[in-house]
């Protein structure tokens, strides 16, 4: 019994991770998701997205509805100003579920090599 409802659980999340990775799975939303993780943990206004990617406001909108419908996007207001963000508890998520075999029956990825992500740094 306890078996069935671990393969419900893993199910449920599998969905919602698939869900994520297609809210990204344009060069668009991509691109935004990158350049969000940029201005982490401040966040961008729509101005400042559209001046960056060149998108057009409408477009752009309608990719920033799509990824905050996923989780992948936060939204704050600041007076009249929208701020997004990359909701990197989400993030951390996905990555986490991406990864959760590395360190048990699959050795196709070694842990050591995901914790350091950046080439250009040291993080």
């Amino acid at each position: 019994m306890a078996r069935v409802n671990r393969v419900v659980e893993t199910t449920d999340h599998t969905e919602r991770y698939a869900d994520m990775f297609a809210a990204m799975g344009t060069e668009s939303r991509l691109r935004i998701v990158r350049l969000l993780l940029s201005a982490h943990p401040d966040g961008m206004v729509v101005g400042d997205l559209i001046a960056e990617l060149g998108i057009p406001a409408s477009t752009l909108s309608h990719h920033l509805d799509k990824l905050k419908t996923e989780g992948v996007v936060r939204i704050r207001r600041e007076g009249t100003y929208l701020w997004y963000s990359a909701n990197e508890e989400a993030l951390r998520d996905l990555l986490s579920f991406l990864y959760a075999e590395c360190c048990t029956r699959s050795k196709v990825v070694k842990p050591e090599s995901v914790v350091q992500t950046c080439p250009k740094c040291s993080c």
